[in-house]
């Protein structure tokens, strides 16, 4: 028998650490053959323990690789010119990229045969074998990041006092049955790549900002930030009907937040683009990536139809109680403007999905373009109005002044500190606020 190595064959003279690199590389591969005890120029050395051999293989690629390749593997005694050699066949894996385990799913961990050699995969190499092997569906494929964390999740599952465990992450489907993260894992991990840009625009167009921001973590900490950071800008206009005061703000919150949730239950995560949200003086606009789903037109998505593009992700959020089984945010955010002589427009095109929000107070007049001047009965005047008569002033006395609870009033303090409008001053229960001098 004479041995020549190729693309699917390998020697070793003995067991040694690439041994691992060699069998992944067959796996992710076409396969290939690993002949123990010759030389590479094909001199047959043999084994003392041929068996011990096949066995420091075999515990090897049960230790130090994922996922499982145990099934895929073949071992065999041969006697070669009467010494004995051990051939381990290599069948491809279907759960492709095989790699090592201390390594993850980066080209440092997964090998692909090329020639005569055993090599790092590229990445689009890794993407490739992983949408082969795990399909289309874009939070259902492994992740290629793998060091992932969940402190911000771990605390919204806490907070509905539901369970967050390795049990429950198979079952929701962030993690595989071998324990890989998913890319489900990763959009709810505190390491997400994907993030949302959020700005404020002067006017109707976007010759000049007023605000911008970008947000990024896991999606449950990029929903909460950017409520609040709209939330701040979502203004209160008040108006009379003879001795009734009537408060109303720019957008109603229920459409903000339908419209917030579904910018990222539904967008397309196989883009690395940002989602945007834009606020005018008379619109709010929340830009998703990925149209429509193939079948579904905007007539449907109207009248309440639902297809969702990521169902796990959906089924997250259900669990949480953050949103419905059903299709009925886009009814939710209709709804939310029924009497009010205005409706949110939806607009779509191949890549994008965007909901418009019309401001209810644009047309009142009242909207001013600049920060440091403030309407007639807004928060930030109110607050100032407050320090002018009484020099300073506690956040329990603004709590009290413009009905709102600790959370909000902290938000709008830190904002107007930092436009400059009042300072901070004292420590703890001391803390105090001022008119700077």
């Amino acid at each position: 028998m004479i041995f020549h190595e190729s693309e699917t064959v390998e020697l070793k003279t003995i067991v040694v650490e690439d041994i691992k690199k060699e069998i992944i590389a067959f796996a992710n591969c076409e396969g290939g053959k690993l002949y123990i005890g010759v030389r590479d120029d094909g001199t047959v050395l043999g084994l003392d323990d041929p068996d011990g051999v096949a066995l420091q293989v075999s515990n090897m690629v049960r230790d130090a690789i994922k996922p499982d390749l145990t099934m895929f593997l073949h071992y065999e005694t041969l006697t070669v010119d009467g010494k004995k050699i051990v051939a381990v066949d290599i069948q491809q894996g279907t759960e492709r990229p095989y790699y090592i385990a201390k390594k993850g799913l980066r080209p440092e961990g997964v090998y692909v045969r090329q020639g005569y050699s055993s090599v790092p995969a590229a990445n689009t190499a890794i993407r490739r074998m992983i949408k082969e092997t795990d399909g289309d569906h874009f939070e259902e494929m492994r992740s290629l990041e793998q060091n992932l964390t969940f402190e911000r999740a771990g605390k919204e599952f806490a907070d509905r006092n539901i369970n967050f465990g390795p049990v429950q992450m198979k079952t929701l489907g962030i993690m595989t049955r071998d324990g890989v993260y998913t890319n489900l894992g990763l959009l709810l991990s505190d390491q997400c790549v994907h993030t949302i840009k959020a700005a404020v625009f002067e006017g109707t167009d976007q010759n000049q900002f007023k605000d911008r921001r970008e947000f990024s973590g896991s999606l449950f900490r990029q929903m909460d930030d950017v409520y609040d950071f709209i939330d701040f800008h979502n203004q209160i206009h008040s108006s009379f009907e003879k001795l009734r005061r009537i408060d109303r703000r720019d957008y109603p919150e229920a459409a903000v937040r339908e419209a917030l949730l579904n910018l990222l239950v539904h967008r397309e995560y196989s883009f690395r683009a940002s989602s945007f949200i834009s606020m005018y003086m008379d619109r709010l606009e929340f830009t998703s990536i990925g149209g429509l789903v193939s079948g579904v037109t905007l007539k449907d998505v109207t009248m309440g139809i639902s297809v969702c593009r990521n169902a796990k992700l959906a089924n997250v959020f259900y669990r949480l109680e953050l949103i419905e089984a059903y299709g009925t945010g886009i009814l939710k955010i209709m709804n939310a403007y029924e009497g009010t002589g205005l409706t949110p427009q939806i607009e779509t095109s191949d890549n994008a999905f965007k909901i418009i929000l019309p401001n209810l107070n644009a047309e009142t007049g009242q909207k001013e373009p600049d920060d440091t001047k403030f309407k007639n009965g807004t928060e930030e005047e109110k607050v100032i109005a407050l320090a002018k008569e009484r020099g300073i002033i506690t956040r329990k006395e603004i709590e009290a002044l413009l009905d709102i609870g600790q959370t909000t009033c902290g938000r709008l303090l830190r904002k107007m500190i930092e436009n400059g409008l009042i300072v901070q001053a004292g420590r703890g229960k001391s803390t105090h606020y001022c008119l700077p001098k």
